[in-house]
């Protein structure tokens, strides 16, 4: 994050707060929109740094729309100029619809009217047309969710439902709290700029993952024996939080591994197909660490735990 972007996210007490995404237009099947789900229309730009894009890698993959939606990955450093792309760095990609050397082009030579400053992924991107669709993960996770199920892969993909109407005031209910508190939490503490704004947001960081182990001690996801979003949007944080929050956002009261419920209840996500494959850890823990020189001015890399996220969950039965 560019000093002039975290500038403009805490406020006056020294508290850190996400800006709101601007695009915010729908892909839907009905027809209620200008944007139709089409194979090979829409492309991802996405960071396997960030959870929020984590998110939509995740969807994709789960749904079976790999041969539907392209994708293209930037480098894990982000400078003061924003993301670029980088494919000498492994696991990172070329602008492959625009060939751009920077994301912030894809927002600004489109629709620069409408741009904040702001550029972020994952950005959902309509190539017939040359536009941002949305850069709101809680949304486009929705619309791969929903929208694509015409051009799934298999059955099964097609009738997998993350956010099923029975469940659905359940999930949001769950995913209010872990946005706020877990999600957002850890940017929260490691992005305070006062003593009593960092204490707060671990207080509530921690609190909530209490909440959250208390659940999972009881049912094998959070809204019960189905996995839903709302297990998504907590993965993608837990996932990170023993190889970076602790240490580099100084969340370290307790680790996840030392979660009875938490720690295997990552595991059961992480071996689910298709999950492996939207974790990269090296783009993880050097995006961190290289990027926020306010917090790690020297760019060290510290010897990181191993963790075994291989290992046997053992919470089929619960």
């Amino acid at each position: 994050m560019s000093k002039e972007i975290l500038a403009k996210s805490v406020d006056g007490k020294g508290a850190f707060q996400r800006v709101a995404s601007v695009y915010r237009n729908w892909v839907k099947a009905d027809g209620s929109t200008r944007f139709a789900p089409e194979l090979g229309r829409y492309h991802l730009y996405v960071s396997y740094a960030c959870p929020w894009a984590s998110r939509t890698l995740l969807l994709r993959s789960l749904k079976g729309l790999k041969k539907v939606i392209s994708v293209d990955v930037v480098d894990w450093l982000m400078t003061e100029k924003g993301w670029s792309f980088n494919p000498e760095v492994a696991g990172c990609t070329p602008d492959s619809v625009n060939g751009y050397s920077c994301l912030r082009q894809v927002y600004t030579e489109h629709d620069a009217e409408n741009f904040n400053g702001k550029v972020t992924v994952p950005v959902l991107y309509d190539k017939y047309n040359k536009e941002i669709v949305n850069n709101e993960s809680s949304e486009i996770i929705r619309m791969l969710n929903a929208e694509f199920n015409e051009f799934c892969e298999t059955e099964e993909q097609k009738k997998l439902d993350l956010y099923p109407e029975h469940l659905r005031a359940g999930i949001d209910a769950v995913n209010e709290w872990i946005y706020t508190s877990i999600n957002i939490g850890v940017y929260r503490a490691g992005f305070a700029q006062t003593q009593e704004a960092y204490d707060k947001a671990v207080h509530e960081l921690f609190d909530a993952l209490d909440r959250a182990e208390e659940i999972l001690s009881k049912t094998r996801y959070l809204t019960g024996s189905e996995f839903t979003e709302a297990d998504v949007r907590l993965f993608v944080t837990l996932i990170r939080f023993d190889m970076v929050y602790v240490q580099h956002f100084k969340c370290n009261r307790k680790r996840i591994t030392d979660y009875p419920s938490l720690w295997p209840y990552v595991r059961d996500i992480y071996q689910m197909p298709g999950v492996k494959e939207t974790v990269n850890m090296e783009h993880i823990v050097k995006h961190y660490l290289k990027s926020h020189k306010h917090i790690n001015p020297f760019g060290i890399v510290p010897i990181n735990p191993i963790l075994d996220f291989e290992e046997p969950h053992q919470r089929e039965n619960i």
